[in-house]
């Protein structure tokens, strides 16, 4: 085990590419457990997660801008007239912040279950 070293670039697809990567920090197996949230954000906002064609350009990037409105306690807008997602807002709350947060898949699935508290997330941005 201690015999090879194996390095590797940035590997990915542009807007899921885990922060990680960007800090020089080593690479786990969280970075994958990173693009399920990203994924998982799209669906929940009905967004792309790199969108530079809107209007307002701290809209462009969705996980920081998610994570944007989970600080300032406005997480309502990131679903936008979706009246459902609106009506159940502890359920909104609990699935944004876990995607945000996302530290293993086993953790991911206990915290969208509402099985554990969902801690509040860690800023998405690399910088």
């Amino acid at each position: 085990m201690n015999q090879s070293h194996t390095e590797t670039g940035i590997r990915g697809t542009k807007g899921y590419v885990a922060p990680k990567w960007f800090k020089s920090a080593l690479i786990t197996t969280k970075v994958d457990v990173y693009s399920f949230g990203v994924l998982l954000l799209e669906i929940i906002c009905c967004r792309k997660n790199v969108d530079m064609g809107i209007g307002n350009e701290e809209e462009a990037i969705l996980t920081d801008w998610a994570y944007d409105c989970f600080r300032s306690d406005r997480v309502d807008i990131l679903v936008g007239n979706d009246y459902e997602a609106i009506n159940d807002m502890k359920m909104l709350e609990r699935f944004g912040k876990a995607v945000i947060w996302l530290p293993t898949m086993k953790q991911a699935m206990l915290m969208l279950e509402g099985i554990t508290q969902v801690p509040r997330p860690q800023s998405p941005t690399p910088f």
